[in-house]
């Protein structure tokens, strides 16, 4: 027989039983949770799933440090990658907790513990409906109504030091939001680094990285397809997408195959690197980096100077017959700091002036441009012509035989040899009428050149043929005249 004491022992043992497995359950349904909500907030314990687990929010420490940050990265990926950071600027200190939640009147707030008077981030939004917080497939956070699903905030907007497919580089005139990368100062610091790419929008649109307020490197003008002067080495898996208007420009990309994972990245040291997923090897394999290579660096041969990996001496003059360096001395000791200037001097005003085709060139810096989307090249030409301030013109499209119009004034800056098919493009510079008719250089007057040369040999060559037809008929005319009389000689004799 078992007693009452005994019988009650073993009741509160099962219990406490049941209450563990119960609360352990619990414990283990809410670790992974689909929404932040008016009634569920996050913990430490806790993340954030997107709805097909592709993504992940929730608490991070950056590899060696103790301090606790807010952060998304991949669910499925078995090396942890933090694309997005919320309070990148202030930490969780070890010594703390932090409670990620929704309160009145519709904001998300990251607070220490459950101290609503202590907030290290938020995100300053408001509403009067029932607000909640997802995280998309694609990697963006929403805070939006539920009822409206109206966008309050997303993290697309508040870009760190990832981009990925659908995120946005540039500005919103109208709001004057700007979407700008930012590295991590280190490893284990995720607050901004000292290097930006962002938009550059005071001429025709571009994207730049800089270092402080010092352009680092700049990709070329968007033509439609890619930036002039890349190597469009990741055609492969992405395409990429500018957007110009009057109210925004900016630029995304998409990859052309779902089932690849890529993302990219602006490191602490100042390189934009694209990195791409192999699932063989469980690792991250670095597909693109740029800067790539001497040229990369902006503006290295500074005005009317391009430069080239091709040759040892790094930069030349556009072109050699026509332009030379300001300082010839520095020139030949790497101090190419002046730039080229032109032999002879621009007669605009008589309106003597013309333009010379050079291929295959990264275009030049377009913060002193002009653009218009619908002229045609022509009509580009007599724009550039007609004012004395254009020095060169090009197509902003080259699909389809090109299209649009993009003048420069000023110097031409930053450009570089690009191998033919590589992204580089047409650009037609002002040039004195006498430096026309001189030698042509390489680029278009090159056929005209060898027309000189091969029209007189053609000339010759007809005119040979044409000696020797006619002396092989007088000759062979002759030969029958002779046999001829030969042969009336003997039929007279006979």
């Amino acid at each position: 027989m078992i007693s009452l004491t005994e019988r009650l022992l073993m009741e509160k043992a099962i219990l406490l039983l049941v209450l563990f497995v119960s609360l352990h359950i619990q414990k283990t349904y809410t670790a992974e949770i689909a929404m932040i909500s008016d009634s569920s907030f996050l913990t430490e314990a806790d993340t954030l799933v997107s709805p097909a687990g592709i993504f992940e929010l929730g608490f991070f420490r950056p590899e060696s440090s103790n301090n606790k940050y807010v952060g998304i990265w991949y669910k499925k990926i078995s090396v942890q990658t933090v694309v997005w950071v919320a309070n990148r600027d202030i930490p969780v200190m070890a010594a703390s907790s932090g409670t990620l939640r929704i309160v009145s009147p519709g904001n998300l707030v990251l607070m220490k513990g459950n101290d609503t008077n202590d907030v290290i981030w938020s995100t300053n939004t408001t509403s009067s409906g029932n607000v909640i917080v997802q995280l998309e497939d694609n990697g963006n956070l929403v805070v939006k109504e539920r009822i409206e699903e109206k966008i309050l905030w997303q993290s697309f907007d508040y870009p760190t030091d990832t981009l990925l497919p659908g995120m946005k580089v540039g500005r919103n005139f109208l709001t004057g939001k700007e979407w700008i990368l930012s590295p991590w100062k280190s490893n284990q610091d995720p607050a901004p680094g000292e290097f930006t790419w962002s938009a550059d929008t005071s001429g025709y649109p571009q994207i730049v990285l800089k270092q402080g307020t010092t352009v680092k490197f700049r990709g070329g003008p968007w033509n439609d397809v890619w930036f002039s002067g890349d190597s469009a080495s990741t055609r492969n898996i992405i395409t990429g997408d500018m957007v110009i208007n009057e109210t925004e420009t900016y630029y995304s990309y998409s990859l052309l195959n779902s089932s690849v994972i890529s993302r990219l990245v602006l490191n602490s040291s100042g390189q934009l690197e694209r990195w791409v997923w192999v699932d063989d090897g469980e690792k991250w394999q670095i597909f693109y980096q740029l800067q790539r290579d001497f040229c990369d660096g902006y503006n290295i041969c500074y005005g009317y100077g391009t430069c080239s990996v091709l040759t040892s001496q790094r930069c030349s003059c556009l072109d050699e017959i026509r332009f030379v360096p300001r300082n010839q001395n520095g020139w030949e000791t790497a101090d190419w700091s002046g730039g080229c200037v032109r032999q002879t001097p621009l007669d605009c005003k008589n309106g003597t002036d013309g333009f010379i085709r050079y291929s295959n060139v990264k275009l030049p810096d377009t913060e002193s441009s002009w653009f218009n989307i619908s002229m045609s090249l022509n009509e580009c030409r007599e724009k550039c012509f007609n004012n004395c301030t254009c020095m060169a013109y090009a197509n902003i499209d080259i699909r389809q035989g090109g299209s649009g119009c993009l003048l420069w004034f000023g110097e031409l800056l930053d450009m570089r040899e690009i191998p033919d098919g590589n992204g580089g493009q047409d650009i037609f510079v002002r040039m004195a009428s006498s430096e026309i008719e001189i030698a042509q250089p390489v680029s278009e007057n090159k056929e005209r050149a060898n027309l000189k040369i091969i029209l007189p040999v053609v000339f010759l060559g007809v005119l040979l043929i044409g000696l020797g037809s006619t002396w092989f008929l007088f000759a062979c005319r002759k030969r029958r005249d002779s046999q001829s009389m030969r042969q009336g000689k003997k039929n007279t004799k006979l």
